[in-house]
């Protein structure tokens, strides 16, 4: 019974990791024209880059505030959305980019935990930090060990690439949290209520 159970547990929640996934893809895959209208344009999760070579992406979508952005030698980190969902977790979103002449893979930011390891290339490093609660909140993870978190393929030389990580969201009186990654510098952001 015990068996059965626990592998029930990690079909549901592996289904819920899946579920998020496909629906923050849809949402960041929404059109429309912008019309002038106030509505957020910013969305939870970003469209994957698809490596064309395509300059504007290394800047914010036209309509998304950039919250803050961090540079540590060619890469720059720029994020553009830190969003407290449903569900008691906090997506935070943006682009990175490659400024310098060789490929960037992301290595240094993967996590030393050892149950992320097979992460890679990845933001399963990263960490929210509350300073006015002395908190500090790392990567969600599914059952298998894989990080709610953008696996990084290769980013040529001049392209960005989107991301986004998922954290457990902090109390609800605090609205602002450091991001850190790797060896960037930590970037101040504020907390906004998602949809």
């Amino acid at each position: 019974m015990d068996f059965r159970h626990t592998m029930r547990g990690r079909r549901a929640l592996t289904a819920v990791a899946i579920t998020t996934g496909l629906v923050l893809t849809v949402a960041g895959c929404g059109g429309g024209d912008d019309g002038g209208s106030d509505k957020k344009a910013s969305s939870s999760s970003p469209a994957k880059s698809d490596g064309g070579g395509d300059k504007e992406e290394s800047q914010a979508p036209s309509g998304q505030q950039t919250l803050a952005t961090a540079k540590d030698g060619d890469i720059t980190v720029t994020i553009t959305s830190a969003e407290r969902e449903q569900g008691g977790f906090v997506t935070v979103s943006g682009q990175v980019t490659n400024g310098g002449s060789g490929s960037w893979l992301g290595a240094e930011w993967q996590s030393d935990e050892t149950e992320l390891a097979s992460n890679g290339g990845s933001l399963s490093g990263a960490s929210l930090v509350d300073q006015e609660g002395k908190k500090k909140y790392l990567v969600l993870r599914d059952t298998s060990g894989r990080c709610l978190c953008t696996k990084f393929a290769r980013v040529r030389p001049g392209d960005s690439a989107s991301w986004y990580a998922q954290f457990p969201a902090p109390p609800e009186n605090t609205t602002k949290v450091t991001f850190q990654v790797g060896a960037m510098p930590p970037a101040d952001i504020e907390l906004s209520e998602g949809e």
